[in-house]
C-alpha cells in the first residue's frame, strides 16, 4: 500500500512569506519518509466548503514545478486538475513540462471542475455540467494524442487544433500516467474505464467505496477494458494522525478493495503531519504492501 500527501492548506503558518519553506519541508521529509506521491489542488480561492475563500491558495502547477526541484523520488501531480482551466493543448504542454523537469515524476489528475466562485471571480467560463464532462473526454483524447507519434489536427465539439505538436515529448513513457478523480457513476467512472490509468474516490467509507469500484468494473465489462489494470486510489477524509488505529483498519479493508494508494490531508502544521505520520504511520501501513 502507497501513501500519498495531499497537501491542500497554505494558511499554516499564517505568514505568506513561509509558505514556500514550510512547502518545501513537508515535501523533504515526507519524501524521506517514502511518502510515495505528494498532490496539490487545483484552485485559485480556497474552498469555501473547507475554509474561507479568502485564506491563502497557491496556483497548482507553478506550485509542482517548486516541488520538482525541492524532491527526488515522489510522483507529483493536481488532486485534481480543473478542466475549464486550461485549453486542453496548454494543459498537456504544462504536464509534458512537469514530467520533463521532475525526472518522469508526474500525474495528471484531472477531473470536472465545479467551484463556480472561482470561476466567475477570475472570468472562467461557467458552462453546464454536461457540457464540462464533454470537455473533459476531449481534453483526455487531446492529451493522448499530444503525447503520441500523431501531430496532427484534433477537431473536436469543444476544441479544434490545427496540430498537437510537444516537443520534447514526456519523460514517462508511454506518458504521464492519467488519474481521473471522482466517483459520479454515469460518467466519471466511464470516463476512467475509457482512458485512464488510476481512479481516484473519496474514502468516506470502505463500503462507499466498494460500491464504487463495482460501478467502475461494470463500466469497465463494458468498455471492453481489464479493470485490474487501473490503479485504485483513495483519498482519506478522517483525520489519520487522530485515530492511527481506527485509520490502519479502514485502510486494511480498502486494500482489501484492491486499492493499491491511499492520500491523506495535514489536519496540523503540515511538517508536522509529515513527522507524524513518518513516525506513527507509515512504519505499520508497510505491512500491507
Amino acid at each position: 500500500m502507497k501513501f500519498g500527501l495531499h497537501y491542500w492548506n497554505y494558511s499554516t503558518p499564517d505568514d505568506p512569506a513561509l509558505i514556500a519553506p514550510t512547502l518545501a519541508e513537508t515535501a523533504r521529509v515526507a519524501e524521506q519518509a517514502g511518502v510515495a506521491s505528494f498532490t496539490v489542488m487545483d484552485h485559485f480561492f480556497q474552498m469555501d466548503a473547507m475554509a474561507p475563500a479568502e485564506e491563502p491558495m497557491l496556483e497548482g502547477y507553478t506550485t509542482l514545478g517548486y516541488l520538482a526541484a525541492v524532491t527526488e523520488r515522489m510522483t507529483l501531480g493536481m488532486l485534481v486538475t480543473g478542466v475549464m482551466y486550461r485549453y486542453p493543448g496548454i494543459l498537456a504542454k504544462t504536464m509534458t513540462t512537469l514530467d520533463v523537469l521532475s525526472g518522469g515524476r508526474s500525474r495528471l489528475g484531472i477531473g470536472a471542475s465545479w467551484y463556480e466562485r472561482e470561476q466567475l471571480g477570475l472570468g472562467v467560463p461557467v458552462v453546464p455540467v454536461a457540457e464540462r464532462f464533454e470537455r473533459l473526454e476531449e481534453t483526455l483524447r487531446v492529451c493522448l494524442q499530444m503525447w503520441s507519434d500523431d501531430n496532427g489536427p484534433f477537431a473536436g465539439e469543444h476544441y479544434q487544433l490545427a496540430e498537437t505538436l510537444c516537443e520534447p515529448r514526456p519523460l514517462s513513457r508511454p506518458h504521464p500516467p492519467i488519474m481521473i478523480g471522482g466517483g459520479g457513476e454515469k460518467k466519471t467512472l466511464r470516463l476512467v474505464a475509457r482512458y485512464a490509468d488510476a481512479c481516484n474516490l473519496f474514502g468516506s467509507t470502505p463500503a462507499e467505496v466498494s460500491h464504487k469500484l463495482d460501478v467502475l468494473r461494470a463500466h469497465c465489462d463494458d468498455e471492453g477494458r481489464d479493470y485490474d489494470s487501473i490503479e485504485k486510489t483513495v483519498l482519506l477524509v478522517r483525520p489519520v494522525l487522530a485515530d492511527v488505529a481506527g485509520t490502519l483498519a479502514d485502510i486494511e479493508q480498502y486494500a482489501a478493495l484492491g486499492v493499491s494508494e491511499i492520500l491523506a490531508t495535514p489536519d496540523r502544521h503540515p511538517v508536522e503531519f509529515a513527522t507524524g505520520v513518518a513516525e506513527n504511520l507509515l512504519p505499520r501501513l508497510s505491512s500491507l504492501a
